[in-house]
């Protein structure tokens, strides 16, 4: 073999599989959740890197009670006046979908170790174009992820809330709400009723019980909402 092709022989073994097999190989690159398969919007990461600050800041007790889910769960900032004497940590956030609380439940739920978890969500995810039978699957889910980890911990599950800026949804979330109310029971989990107690006379969503927005509730409506649910917190 001349040495011209000598040459040509080691500088493509150089370059083959072979001889790289014994290099460290770069580690998989993080998988972000996929839109909209496992998350609604993948901005929610801001908020929880909110509540990351917030717990080194101030940790919550473990064994507490986790209210989490959605919009009316965040804005309820009376939350530790409406329950006193239980150690409740609110981790709402954003608008987020049920799946959301699902996906990010090892930063809003596991990590606090609760004896108990109040979830409201459904109303966005309605909105959004999920259909009840797709609200129902996500509700399934969810108990299982939680119960994955924390399979002693009671659940709770708040129902859609009757809003005006949204009553084109009543008959969905009329349908949604009785699906998961069926798979609560199924599952052992809590069902607590908010639709019904914040109808008017006419059946309609109280205009009284929201704010401008007709989507976010006032005073009035935390109020029913810290009666109906006050039984279920243990």
């Amino acid at each position: 073999m001349s040495a011209l092709a000598l040459v040509a022989v080691l500088a493509a073994c150089a370059g083959s599989p072979l001889a790289t097999s014994d290099a460290p190989s770069a580690p998989p690159a993080k998988t972000a959740p996929r839109i909209p398969d496992q998350v609604s919007n993948a901005a929610w990461e801001t908020d929880m890197q909110r509540f990351a600050a917030e717990d080194a800041q101030s940790p919550p007790p473990r064994g507490g009670v986790v209210f989490t889910g959605s919009s009316s769960i965040r804005l309820w900032d009376t939350l530790a006046q409406d329950f006193p004497g239980v150690p409740v940590i609110n981790r709402g956030f954003g608008g987020s979908e049920l799946r959301d609380s699902t996906w990010y439940a090892d930063r809003t739920i596991v990590r606090y170790a609760p004896r108990q978890i109040l979830i409201y969500a459904g109303d966005n995810d309605l909105n959004s174009g999920r259909s009840p039978q797709q609200l129902r699957a996500d509700f399934i889910a969810f108990v299982e992820r939680v119960r994955r980890d924390l399979p002693k911990a009671e659940i709770a599950y708040i129902s859609t809330k009757p809003s005006p800026s949204r009553a084109q949804l009543l008959p969905a979330q009329r349908e949604a709400n009785a699906l998961v109310a069926a798979e609560a029971k199924r599952l052992g989990v809590d069902y607590i009723d908010v639709f019904t107690p914040m109808l008017d006379t006419a059946g309609q969503p109280n205009e009284a019980l929201f704010i401008d927005d007709r989507l976010h509730m006032n005073a009035a409506g935390y109020d029913i909402w810290q009666r109906v649910i006050t039984p279920y917190v243990k």
